[in-house]
């Protein structure tokens, strides 16, 4: 009897009141959770498809909701109803997107247009202008130095091309099949965004109602900073972007560059993706100003490192400042890891689901610290 108590008593000391051990247990609880569910993963299916299907209209309405709340909230302030200020933005909104369907659309349209017609050509163009200059004095010079075998290069060039071709061609099929569920995504808008800009404050309070009180303060002041995170960085990248637009499109309009309203609309989108983001949009630029001629291809990237310099410079420490304090390499790597992952919406989205993920992680770590008995022995010793 006293061996059995003896064993009890160790039980509790190493196992049940060990913080640590317990960590790990609920680890391997979840671990265990997770395997489970996958053999069962047939279940969830239509769970699943409801996500899918309202996960876009969902993000959408986020980002326009952390744009319009603002001004909301100001009127607000201003002694202004909150239903009717939100009446008034969305007509003013309806305004404008009125004004760019009549004025700018077709004019959008004619140029994506030409440059989806005019791409195979474009390609075939540099793939001569390419062979030309591998038949060029200074090309073999450079083959001799480095004894290059043209015909082989040559033909890895041409692989390249065309496969990037049919890759770009493919991607628009694939666009072209999600329109439906974009089409669908717009036409809900209105409606979600409407209740989250009426009553979008209330819902981390109901969220929260659910835990137990005592996590509830901690778990206001988590999502109050997960809130300040996503908010600073979809304000701040979204007018980034638009800067960039604008000035991209003057540049190119001054130097006269073809499709200047596409490229320059390109450029401010994939803007939205830090440090990768450039890089993209300077592709469809650099193959347009090579076909033209080399002079333009010069002046774009004069326009193109100018655009940089004001946006690295100026507008980016302004807007942006330091809100994330992500380190540049950090952010690559989530990029690159989220869009292997989730394709283009996890590239889209791998900058602030990451800073919302290293809000939740430092809070958890700070609690593990003040409830750990490790931690608390560490305290202890220094202490003494």
């Amino acid at each position: 009897m006293e061996n059995v108590r003896t064993g009890t008593g160790r039980f509790k000391k190493f196992i049940l009141n060990n913080k640590f051990v317990l960590f790990l247990l609920v680890l391997l609880l979840i671990g265990l959770n997770i395997m489970v569910l996958t053999k069962i993963s047939y279940i969830f299916t239509p769970f699943t498809v409801l996500l899918k299907t309202l996960l876009l209209p969902v993000i959408l309405a986020g980002i326009v909701y952390y744009l319009l709340n603002p001004a909301v909230d100001y009127l607000e302030r201003k002694g202004i109803k909150r239903v009717i200020s939100i009446i008034a933005l969305f007509l003013l909104a309806a305004g404008l997107i009125t004004i760019i369907l009549v004025a700018v659309i077709p004019f959008l349209i004619e140029q994506v247009t030409g440059l989806l017609q005019n791409l195979p050509e474009y390609v075939e163009q540099l793939r001569e202008k390419f062979e030309q200059f591998m038949g060029s004095a200074g090309f073999l010079q450079i083959q001799e130095w480095f004894n290059l075998n043209p015909t082989e290069l040559t033909g890895n060039v041409t692989e390249q091309a065309t496969s990037i071709l049919n890759g770009v061609l493919f991607s628009l099929g694939s666009i072209v099949g999600a329109l439906k569920e974009v089409i669908l995504a717009i036409l809900t808008l209105p409606f979600i965004l409407f209740y989250l800009l009426k009553d979008g404050k209330q819902l981390p309070q109901k969220i929260v109602g659910f835990l137990p009180n005592k996590l509830q303060p901690q778990s206001k002041r988590i999502m109050a900073e997960m809130n300040s995170q996503i908010s600073s960085y979809i304000r701040g990248q979204i007018i980034v972007s638009f800067c960039i637009g604008i000035l991209l499109y003057t540049g190119y309009l001054i130097i006269g560059l073809e499709y200047s309203l596409v490229l320059a609309l390109v450029a401010a989108c994939t803007s939205i993706i830090p440090y990768l983001g450039p890089a993209i949009a300077i592709t469809p630029a650099l193959v347009v100003a090579m076909v033209t001629s080399p002079v333009m291809l010069l002046k774009m990237i004069v326009i193109w490192t100018i655009v940089q310099f004001i946006e690295g410079k100026f507008i980016s420490p302004q807007i942006m400042g330091k809100s994330l304090q992500i380190h540049p390499i950090t952010i690559i790597f989530v990029i690159l890891t989220a869009g292997n992952l989730f394709g283009i919406a996890g590239i889209v989205l791998a900058v602030p689901g990451y800073a919302v993920l290293k809000v939740i992680v430092i809070h958890l770590f700070e609690w593990f610290k003040d409830h750990s008995s490790l931690y608390q022995e560490e305290n202890s010793g220094k202490d003494a």
